[in-house]
């Protein structure tokens, strides 16, 4: 297995089972938008180039640079591919990466509630787990009805803590 990347990487997925003889692999735990041909990541130690870049979002196939053959992707399986975030493509403005997210402080009006441990997919909708100050958790849906305002470089979301009661 491979070192963890730096605090200032991010993981963008994990070293999956090889595909075919010439040294691909699946990537598992993907983050596909990062995985474009040409990008640098980091394998364990080493920095290498997206070369191949197939299947899916959800499923992507790729071979780097230097990993030319089945066993040479078997042998890195389950490390983890880590980039620079500066090399993530740039987002519309009302977009942002889920590793922004994590650690913004999640509030209803004045009413600190909490902060954002990290976005998760749901299957009808992305959503932030948040822990709450009072030890709690809520997953809160990304979606207009919960969401009042998201402002990253401001570090706050807030919310309309509404849809935590019970009627």
């Amino acid at each position: 297995m491979s070192e963890a990347p730096s605090s200032d990487e991010l993981p963008v997925g994990r070293v999956g089972r090889p595909h075919g003889l010439d040294g691909s692999f699946y990537v598992t735990r993907p983050l596909a938008r990062a995985l474009r041909l040409g990008t640098v990541i980091r394998v364990g130690s080493q920095e290498l180039t997206i070369e191949r870049r197939a299947g899916t979002d959800q499923r992507p196939i790729v071979r780097v640079a230097g990993v030319d053959s089945r066993d040479a992707a078997l042998a890195l399986r389950g490390s983890e591919l880590a980039i620079d975030p500066a090399l993530l493509p740039a987002l519309a403005d009302d977009e942002w990466w889920a590793h922004e997210l994590a650690g913004l402080l999640v509030s209803d009006g004045a009413r600190e509630l909490g902060r954002v441990v990290r976005m998760i997919e749901l299957p009808t909708c992305e959503a932030l787990q948040v822990a709450l100050d009072d030890g709690g958790e809520i997953i809160v849906p990304l979606v207009h009805a919960a969401i009042r305002k998201l402002d990253v470089r401001g570090g706050v979301v807030e919310v309309d803590a509404g849809f935590l009661r019970e009627d």
